[in-house]
């Protein structure tokens, strides 16, 4: 695969990913509304329990899901033959860690490393949401604010 075909497909894969996670979030905001009215009469701390969790466990899932998806397209390409290799790769592409021993072919590099563009930005977005989410849910009087 050409520079330019790895630039493309790295770019193609990525937006789909940004796609996933956006619409993961977007659901994520439509549940929490549900079960925020379902527990509108509970306890505070019963609240956030629930909000952070569920919030915290469809961020994995979209994470999950974007990791697979590279590892997918990683076979698919050929660019690696086993859907271990290739899943492992992806993880630790996607998650930074780059432990280095497994190494795609010179013809995937760029697109390999569009992987580890795709986690910074995701990770990203779920790092915001979850600062937002836990900042509405903060009590004011934790906040500093007076009465």
């Amino acid at each position: 695969m050409g520079q330019i075909d790895q630039l493309f497909w790295g770019s193609v894969v990525l937006g789909i990913c940004a796609i996933i996670h956006v619409g993961m979030l977007t659901f994520c905001i439509r549940v929490l509304d549900r079960l925020g009215a379902l527990l509108k009469r509970r306890h505070r701390s019963l609240r956030v329990l629930v909000f952070v969790n569920t919030a915290f466990g469809v961020i994995v899932l979209s994470h999950t899901i974007q990791v697979w998806f590279w590892a997918w397209m990683l076979v698919r390409m050929e660019a690696l033959n086993y859907w271990f290799d290739a899943l492992y790769f992806a993880l630790v592409t996607y998650t930074t860690v780059g432990y280095g021993d497994i190494v795609l072919p010179i013809d995937y590099r760029v697109f390999g490393a569009f992987a580890g563009v795709t986690g910074i930005l995701c990770f990203g977005i779920s790092t915001a949401f979850l600062v937002a989410l836990i900042g509405r849910l903060m009590p004011r009087s934790l906040m500093g604010a007076r009465d």
